[in-house]
């Protein structure tokens, strides 16, 4: 289980999108790791644009992957533009999956 650094669900590890700060100085950018393997610490967060935008209202990428100052999420936003419609179970941003009774 992890949980995504936008709208704090913890959902299972294959459902997130793994970011890592790539870059050095201030050019750090938020690369995304879809395969799991980039060096480096690591945040997850459901693989659509409403969740980035929640993270960085928040400042959450800064804090989870504990790099100092501003990153640019330029080509993370180009990733998710491009991938955000693909099929799969959709994400709920209030947490209840589709049949829960709860």
């Amino acid at each position: 289980m992890r949980t995504c650094v936008g709208c704090r669900s913890r959902v299972v590890k294959s459902e997130l999108l793994r970011v890592v700060a790539g870059g050095a100085g201030a050019e750090r950018a938020l690369v995304p790791d879809h395969d799991g393997r980039l060096p480096g610490r690591g945040a997850y967060l459901h693989p659509n644009l409403g969740c980035l935008d929640q993270a960085e209202r928040r400042r959450a990428f800064s804090r989870a992957l504990r790099a100092e100052g501003p990153l640019d999420d330029l080509e993370l936003r180009r990733w998710l533009a491009g991938h955000e419609d693909r099929p799969g179970r959709p994400h709920r941003p209030d947490g209840e999956e589709e049949g829960d009774t709860t």
